[in-house]
């Protein structure tokens, strides 16, 4: 039931959810009503200004309908009319499989008409017009890379999660299926696939890691005839309302779609344990994290088609990678183009030639063969398909899980960033972006938001074109910049930029004539944030960045003896400090950071994130504490987001922003937000008094309230202490009851 968050109240009326018609309102308040229960990614969520002026609307039939409440991307947009009218399916001509090869135009005519009732029946098309995230035809094939599968119909949520819809005339082979769903699988974004053929509607899990035999079976999750009462169950089970709302997760049939089978945790668990193999074997773990990478890298040229088996034959004398790999003086050649190619940046050897055991390790695990029992099983991963910023995540983990550097997650605060996390954070960093500013994140570790942010930076300085490779290289040595103290996350920064370099150009080079400059000491350097500033200065030429994202260490730290700011112990504070010294007064700023340091009650952090508040403000305040169990499930203190002059023109206002908890964030990895989760504190109600940040961050607007009456009635609790002769302690008071004599009769306590 959906619940209004201004007037609490409940539905009434009756609405049909297959037809799409009926009127439903909320009785106790009027046009702009919040609703609770919707599903919102956070793109644009912190807009200005919160209501669009002088905008005419009148009361209409469809006010809190779902067809408008569909419309609600942004939780501050404002409710719009349903779309009416028929518009006719741009759908492709000839289907692969059909006979006729598209002459048969009465059967492609009777499949378009069931595609068109089963997507109108589940709410992805309204009034015969694609919804709200729903393409057809072409358009959802746009940007894809998969190698066979082409959708007829696509759903996209504003968090990138993916439905897909597959029209057949005649219901295709496993095979065919199997094929589909392990491109699918790789791309790693879609929970479901659904297939539509003659009278039936088969739903498939896209999370569910692809078996060499029997996948389809597998992998189906329910079937659905045809008939109005088993379209509504459709509708109900998985059709848009309940992908927006996230009520297919709490379904039965959803148990089975769950991240932990998609690609991103598998691949994550298998190169873990090649790399526990190699460590095993004798290998050193930097060593180790170098030959993995680099067959990875060659393996997506591979994938890719850029290095063919006729080029691998001219280089090394082998076909097949895993052959290369099985001989150690082809490996070597392999090798030393690349460290060519690369200048030197590619994981380089470092003087120690991989050793044949270890090579024929990692040469069994692209031919998927048990390093135990020695059978060979189907090799899942296409690495044309799986996104670059997922790989950059997943060699992060590595990265961060190495005891022996510092700063790792083995001995610190650190944590690795979920992908969902870096698009929130540059969703709103780069929304008034236009493809030339500069980027740096001081603290970039595997370079996982310099990847995504590199990927915008280029797409839009392409204007809706195909970028060129000129366009592309220009982007990535002179717009992206990072500093990590650590050199093994400067080498998987590289070798990820790199890797999206070549994933964003459409028209690659041969490998003969493919070069790079080198990345590490120009862009990206190896040093500490507090002390190598100069590095960052001279490589942007003197310039302040217009960008300045990223996720420090929330360990505690010393400060550097040249912070002039207030020195709190926690690294939250001292890098906001540091960080505004790079950017200008137009510096656009998106950092996840701890809330503990943010909020110390220590003198010297209150007085710092004063100075910090008067420098940036405007500024919004996340609060990520209710998804710590799976944004930081290591983490010893819950997370927030800073964002500082995000948006142009903006009052002088804070707005904290309280993520809530939902039961199907940790399967979906997507955030829900409404207007009813954003606090407004004016920057003059926290001159008058600090405290209320806290309570905005960690509140809504009634605890504001309820805390300002408290404390406009009430002293503070240390100065009702000293009236009775004793101070504040943690956990206990001090001299509040007199030492009394003893007295005749008293029990001996010895």
């Amino acid at each position: 039931m959906s619940v209004c968050s201004r007037c609490e109240s409940t539905l009434v009326g009756q609405w049909d959810y297959r037809n799409h018609s009926g009127r439903l309102r909320w009785p106790l308040c009027g046009l702009d009503s919040e609703v609770r229960g919707v599903r919102h990614y956070p793109r644009n969520w912190a807009g200005y200004p919160r209501t669009r002026p002088n905008y005419p609307r009148t009361r209409t039939d469809t006010d809190h309908d779902p067809a408008t409440l569909y419309r609600m991307s942004d939780p501050f947009a404002t409710l719009y009319d349903p779309p009416t009218g028929p518009r006719p399916l741009r759908l492709r001509g000839p289907v692969p499989g059909d006979p006729s090869g598209g002459r048969g135009a009465s059967a492609r005519t009777v499949s378009d008409q069931l595609f068109h009732e089963v997507l109108e029946a589940t709410g992805y098309l309204i009034g015969g017009q694609p919804a709200p995230g729903v393409t057809l035809g072409e358009e959802a094939t746009a940007n894809l890379r998969f190698r066979s599968f082409k959708p007829d119909g696509k759903w996209r949520g504003e968090s990138a999660l993916t439905v897909y819809f597959k029209l057949e005339p005649e219901p295709p082979s496993e095979e065919r299926i199997a094929t589909w769903r392990r491109e699918i699988w790789n791309e790693g974004q879609s929970p479901l696939l659904w297939v539509i053929s003659q009278n039936k509607i088969d739903l498939y899990n896209g999370f569910a890691r692809p078996r060499a035999a029997g996948d389809a079976k597998a992998s189906r999750l329910r079937t659905f005839a045809k008939s109005a009462g088993e379209l509504d169950e459709l509708d109900l089970l998985a059709g848009r309302f309940a992908m927006e709302t996230g009520r297919f997760w709490e379904h039965d049939a959803a148990k089975r779609v769950h991240r932990r089978t998609s690609v991103s945790q598998q691949l994550s668990s298998d190169l873990a344990s090649l790399e526990r193999d190699l460590l095993h074997g004798g290998m050193l773990r930097l060593d180790a994290q170098g030959l993995i990478g680099r067959s990875i890298f060659v393996q997506y040229l591979v994938d890719r088609e850029i290095a063919t088996p006729e080029f691998l034959n001219e280089l090394c004398g082998r076909n097949a990678l895993s052959d290369v790999l099985r001989d150690a003086r082809s490996a070597e050649q392999l090798f030393d183009w690349l460290h060519y190619v690369f200048d030197g940046d590619m994981f380089p050897i470092n003087g120690r030639p991989d050793r044949p055991e270890h090579l024929r390790r990692v040469a069994d695990f692209l031919d998927a063969v048990d390093p135990r029992t020695g059978q060979r099983t189907l090799f899942p991963y296409q690495f044309d398909i799986i996104p670059v910023e997922l790989i950059s995540s997943i060699f992060e983990q590595f990265v961060q899980a190495d005891p022996t550097i510092r700063g790792s997650a083995g001995g610190t605060n650190v944590h690795c960033t979920r992908l969902s996390l870096v698009s929130l954070v540059l969703d709103e960093v780069m929304v008034e972006c236009v493809g030339h500013e500069t980027v740096l994140d001081w603290t970039c570790g595997s370079g996982v938001f310099l990847v995504e942010a590199f990927r915008r930076l280029v797409t839009l300085r392409a204007g809706g074109k195909p970028p060129s490779g000129l366009m592309i290289r220009y982007v990535l040595h002179e717009q992206v910049f990072g500093l990590d103290i650590s050199e093994a996350a400067i080498k998987v920064a590289a070798f990820s930029l790199y890797l999206a370099a070549l994933d964003l150009d459409p028209n690659p080079q041969t490998p003969q004539a493919l070069a790079f400059w080198p990345l590490i000491g120009k862009t990206l350097f190896v040093g500490d944030v507090r002390m190598d500033q100069h590095k960052l200065t001279a490589a942007n030429r003197g310039r302040k960045f217009d960008l300045i994202v990223g996720n420090p260490p929330w360990r505690s730290m010393a400060p550097s003896p040249d912070d002039d700011a207030p020195a709190p112990r926690g690294t939250s504070l001292i890098f906001v400090n540091k960080t505004m010294e790079y950017g200008s007064h137009h510096t656009r700023l998106g950092l996840v950071l701890g809330v503990h340091h943010f909020f110390g009650r220590a003198e010297t952090a209150q007085r710092a994130l004063q100075q910090i508040i008067e420098k940036l403000a405007p500024l919004t305040l996340v609060n990520l504490s209710n998804l710590s169990t799976w944004l930081f499930p290591k983490a010893n203190m819950p997370g927030m987001i800073l964002f500082a002059r995000h948006r142009r023109d903006a009052p002088p206002v804070i707005k904290a922003v309280q993520a809530p908890w939902s039961p199907a964030g940790a399967k979906s990895h997507t955030f829900d937000l409404a207007p009813s989760d954003v606090t407004t504190l004016p920057i003059w109600d926290w001159k008058r008094d600090p405290r209320f940040l806290k309570g905005a961050v960690v509140g809504t607007h009634r605890d504001l309230t309820l805390v300002d009456d408290l404390w406009r009635a009430h002293g503070e609790l240390k100065d009702e202490l000293q009236k009775i002769g004793t101070r504040f302690r943690t956990g206990l008071t001090q001299n509040l009851i007199p030492k009394r004599e003893p007295q005749r009769g008293d029990v001996d306590p010895g």
